[in-house]
């Protein structure tokens, strides 16, 4: 089994709630838009396994580290996740005809800043977007996400918010 917590758009910025939370988690997954590079070193000591992908406001530095997409297992559950990817009914352009060929059971991405978690019925896939944990753009409630992962179950799902 696995402790997760997942995160996405800190935008430069890491506190010690979020550490907390982190220092808790067997792993630390993060869907983009993380801004300063310090953010994931910051994390990765925190924390024995530290996976993210770039976002859209992530510069050199940060996309030389990270992948656009990145597609994994934890445990038997296979994880696709990437920044901008949309949501059931409406995946972005860039990703829309491989997720239908090839579904994930677990599929992450961030960039609306709106919390989501939501089967996908026609893929049989569960889609999951942790808000925005960090202080820039228009969310009031800063959120993530953490959940465990044993074997081919995705469970114990926890949404953990901060009042800006």
């Amino acid at each position: 089994m696995r402790k997760i917590l997942l995160l996405s758009d800190t935008h430069s910025y890491i506190d010690d709630r979020i550490l907390e939370y982190a220092s808790q988690a067997d792993e630390v997954w993060h869907a983009g838009d993380i801004g300063d590079i310090k953010v994931s070193e910051t994390l990765k000591k925190t924390v024995p396994v530290f996976k993210a992908v770039y976002g859209n406001i992530d510069g050199t530095e940060i996309r030389k580290e990270f992948p656009l997409n990145l597609r994994f297992f934890c445990e038997k559950v296979d994880v696709w996740m990437t920044h901008i990817g949309g949501y059931p009914g409406k995946y972005a352009p860039i990703i829309r005809e491989e997720i239908k060929l090839n579904p994930p059971k677990l599929f992450i991405c961030g960039h609306s800043h709106i919390l989501k978690v939501m089967n996908d019925k026609k893929l049989h896939l569960l889609h999951m977007n942790p808000g925005a944990i960090g202080i820039y753009g228009f969310h009031r409630v800063r959120t993530m996400l953490r959940f465990e992962v044993n074997q081919e179950t995705i469970q114990n799902l926890e949404v953990i918010e901060f009042i800006r």
